[in-house]
């Protein structure tokens, strides 16, 4: 059987569409495929900016996308709500419940949330400078790579959260609770950490904490 050679040509070809189909799988654009009525009511509730939606029911509700900002949603019920992308700067979510819901790439800047619920949320992404969310639950929420500076989370729980790469810059730690939390690559510059259970005290006087754990990872392995 005579072999006939695949033109190189064709080979990188073939390697590129490759590459570039994962590439596009890996970072799907979120699109809304339904057409978002007008005016957006969900159960009463009209979806737009500084909206007036206090104890509203939203559970599992499609949000992607939606503008928000500065809408007063205090006690509401957001669980497991997907507001990828979502725009909720300046809005208020004091006590709401936000358990389960899918807020990566969500805007909350200068947002409202004491007391509020975000356990096992993702916030992957999110955007929350200058948020006050003092005593809020975010137990076991995913907020790696949150850009969170000059954010007040005193008093909140943060047990067992993803804080890889976060961004704690001048954000208010006192009394938070990180215990069991993940803190690889996280910045805590200037943060206020008085009363702090788990918080890396010596961030900024000593060894960054990964760097520690990679030396006790290389001292079991000896």
């Amino acid at each position: 059987m005579i072999r006939i050679p695949t033109p190189i040509n064709l080979i990188i070809g073939l390697s590129l569409f490759t590459l570039l189909s994962g590439h596009a799988n890996a970072y799907q654009l979120i699109v809304n495929e339904e057409t978002r009525p007008d005016p957006w009511v969900i159960n009463g509730c009209e979806i737009k900016p500084k909206t007036q939606c206090p104890g509203v029911d939203l559970r599992h509700a499609d949000l992607k996308k939606a503008n928000l900002a500065g809408a007063e949603l205090s006690g509401a019920n957001l669980a497991r709500a997907d507001l990828r992308h979502a725009n909720l700067r300046g809005a208020n979510l004091v006590g709401a419940n936000l358990e389960g819901a899918n807020l990566e790439i969500a805007f909350l800047q200068g947002s409202q949330a004491q007391g509020a619920t975000f356990q096992g949320a993702n916030l992957k992404h999110a955007r929350v400078s200058g948020a006050d969310w003092r005593k809020a639950n975010l137990r076991a929420a995913n907020l790696e790579k949150v850009w969170a500076s000059k954010a007040n989370f005193a008093g909140a729980s943060l047990i067992n959260a993803d804080l890889q790469e976060t961004k704690f810059y001048n954000a208010n730690l006192a009394k938070a609770d990180f215990t069991g939390s993940k803190q690889k690559y996280a910045i805590f510059q200037d943060a206020v950490m008085d009363g702090c259970t788990g918080c890396p005290l010596n961030w900024q006087t000593n060894d960054p904490i990964w760097e520690f754990e990679n030396r006790v990872k290389a001292k079991r392995q000896e």
